[in-house]
Formats: C-alpha cells, sequence, structure tokens
C-alpha cells in the first residue's frame, strides 16, 4: 500500500464552528471526545457533569452506565492550535510564533462582525494551514499567511463575480440589521398588552424538531425527551435542542407568548429557516432571541453579542414582531406587563418562531400561547 506524499499541499477548508465547543460556544481547548463521537473542551465537560451521577451527551444525550475517563483528542487539539495561529496571524498581522504551554491552548478572539460578515456566512470564512511543506516554524507561518491571502482573494472574488444580485441584497439588509445597536429598552415604551389583534397561532414544525424534544399532540407544547426519538434523517432537523415553528412572517405586526415556568434553561427569539441546523440560537446572523441560563443571567443574543439584561426570570415572554416597523421586542407579560428587550430586525427571508431547550434535563417543557395567567 503506497504511503501518503508528505510533500503534497492538500487545502482543508474550516469555519470557526468546525472547532467549536456548544457548551462555551468557543474554540475547543484540551477537547476530548465521547464514545457517542461529539467533542467538547474538557473542562466545560466536567463543569457540566458536576459531581452529579448522570454522564450524558450535551448534542444526542447518548449516557454512560459510569463516568468516563476524558483523554485528549490529540488530533482535534493540533487543528485547534493551528487555527488559532491562523486566526492570530490573520487579525494581528505577522509576528513571532506562539510557544505551546503545557495546559490548554489559549482561544483565540473571535472574529469581528465585519469578518463574519465579509464570509459570507459561507464554510470557507477560514481555513486550516495546508499540510506544510516547510520544516520550520517560521516556514509554516509563511505557508499559513499565504493560505489565509488566497482564501481572501477567493472570497473577494466570489463576492463582486459570481454571487447572485438578491443573495447579495439580502445580505446587505442582514448586515444592515446586524450592524444596528440594540438599544436597552425604554421602559415607558408601551407593551402591545396582550395584543389579541396581533395575536398569532402558532404549532412546532415537526420537520425542525430535534430528537431531543417531542411535541404535544395539538404542536402547541415541547418537551425534553427521556430519549432520544427515532425521527426520520432530514436535512432540516436540528442537532441541538431546537425546533423552529411552522408559520413565518415577512410583512406585517405579529405578536404571540411562551410560558417558561416549566423549563430551566431556554432561548426563546426568531430565525430564518435558512439558520444552519448545528448552530444556537442568536449566534447567527439570521436569528435573535433572550435567553434564561439557569445561573439567574438573562441576556439578548444576536451574531454571537450577548447584552446582559438582568437577574429577574420572566414566567411568560410576549414576543412582539412589527416588520412594519422593523422592530422585535420581549416583554415578561406573567403578572405586570415590562419591556425587556427591543431591537431592530430585517426580514429579507421571512422569520419564524423559534426556541432552545437545555437537553440534560428531561421533562423541560415550553408552551406556546397566548397563555392565560
Amino acid at each position: 500500500m503506497a504511503g501518503l506524499d508528505l510533500g503534497l499541499a492538500v487545502p482543508v477548508w474550516l469555519a470557526e464552528d468546525d472547532l467549536g465547543c456548544i457548551i462555551c460556544h468557543g474554540l475547543l481547548a484540551w477537547p476530548v471526545t465521547l464514545p457517542c463521537g461529539h467533542s467538547f473542551c474538557r473542562d466545560c465537560l466536567k463543569g457540566l457533569w458536576g459531581t452529579g451521577s448522570q454522564w450524558s451527551c450535551p448534542t444526542c444525550r447518548e449516557g454512560a452506565a459510569q463516568r468516563l475517563q476524558l483523554r485528549k483528542n490529540t488530533l482535534l487539539q493540533d487543528l485547534a492550535d493551528k487555527y488559532s495561529r491562523a486566526v492570530g496571524e490573520l487579525e494581528g498581522g505577522p509576528g513571532p510564533a506562539p510557544t505551546r504551554s503545557p495546559g490548554p491552548s489559549p482561544r483565540p478572539p473571535r472574529r469581528t462582525e465585519e469578518q463574519r460578515a465579509f464570509s459570507g456566512g459561507m464554510d470557507l470564512s477560514l481555513a486550516s494551514p495546508q499540510l506544510g511543506t516547510s520544516n520550520t516554524i517560521e516556514g509554516k507561518m509563511k505557508d499559513i499567511l499565504h493560505d489565509l491571502e488566497d482564501i481572501q482573494k477567493k472570497l473577494q472574488g466570489y463576492f463582486t463575480g459570481k454571487e447572485p444580485l438578491e443573495e447579495q441584497r439580502q445580505v446587505k439588509l442582514l448586515e444592515a440589521s446586524s450592524s444596528s445597536s440594540c438599544p436597552v429598552p425604554d421602559q415607558s415604551h408601551p407593551a402591545p398588552k396582550r395584543a389579541s389583534q396581533w395575536a398569532t397561532s402558532l404549532t412546532f414544525d415537526l420537520r425542525s424538531l430535534s430528537c431531543s424534544l417531542e411535541v404535544s399532540e395539538n404542536c402547541r407544547k415541547v418537551t425534553v425527551s427521556h430519549f432520544s426519538q427515532p425521527y426520520p434523517w432530514s436535512p432540516e432537523r436540528f442537532t441541538t435542542c431546537q425546533v423552529l415553528c411552522s408559520q413565518a412572517f415577512s410583512s406585517g405586526k405579529n405578536y404571540w407568548e411562551v410560558d417558561t415556568q416549566h423549563c430551566s434553561d431556554w432561548a426563546v427569539g426568531v430565525a430564518s429557516w435558512r439558520m444552519s441546523r448545528d448552530q444556537i440560537l442568536g449566534r447567527t446572523r439570521d436569528s435573535w432571541c433572550v435567553e434564561w441560563k439557569g445561573t439567574s443571567q438573562l441576556s439578548a443574543w444576536h451574531m454571537v453579542k450577548e447584552t446582559v439584561l438582568g437577574s429577574d426570570r420572566p414566567k411568560v415572554v410576549g414576543i412582539w414582531l412589527d416588520l412594519e416597523q422593523g422592530k422585535l421586542a420581549f416583554y415578561s407579560v406573567a403578572n405586570q406587563e415590562k419591556l425587556l428587550y427591543e431591537c431592530p430586525v430585517s426580514a429579507p427571508f421571512p422569520l419564524h418562531p423559534a426556541f432552545w431547550l437545555y437537553g440534560l434535563h428531561p421533562g423541560n417543557s415550553l408552551t406556546i400561547g397566548p397563555i392565560k395567567v
């Protein structure tokens, strides 16, 4: 059997999320791979499992009878280190080669919104270095820089010569929405008083439903299942505990409510149908949400940008989508209506109500309404 030609340079395209941890949403640090094949930062996984007796995969929820011995995936660590160096060179320019520490590799700064917009959401956003032909560290760094220059040229050619006009228009609209500031809400802004005239009847979409979730017969309540559901494979299905609604909005005014009282960690908002099925709500250009963490923190998310809103947990969240004015607003409506957050939003694509639930707590549930309180 012929061996590999070590002199052959093979370009490998990698996006940031290919080497990301879904727990911390950062680059893998001291990566470990579970028997199911999913990988996470070792410290993230240890923190998630804690001292409990359940050792389940955060992605697919495959469990183990006893605590697993977590060993470093050296291949993933090497790829993460190379990616980190490539990002550092792209953002800071050439410099001395970094030294390796015996502990986890430091995570590179996440790409800016401008860099993400430049990539157009494609998997060509950044690349791992070629299998280099240089034997010195300086030579390898030059190879990396050369690769990145080629990638930039290809991306520029894509946007200037090949991208359909409609796609360019949609990307510009999303970028305009993303670049707009999302102000802290003015508490004097009147809530739509449980706006019955704009209330929308919603149902969860079974095509997008994660295999870790199940819905009620009327498709208005979604629950974290005790075991993975045997749904047929579909490219429309989320790999994490997320689901969209069947209804989509591209104009007008729409209002709906979500009962969050029976869910320890959750996110509710809107997303386009084009949202990548392995992404997390609020971490993309085409999704917006408010998210409650079990650590008593309410935040708004968009484009991986977090805006901390406070520590009060809303029991029922009212969502007001006014596409005539280009606004998205979230309210706490269980007792006295209170505006939690509002931000500008554009709709180059129709927007679907979108939901995330914490997957390691079977029985966690969200119900869409209007809700009687």
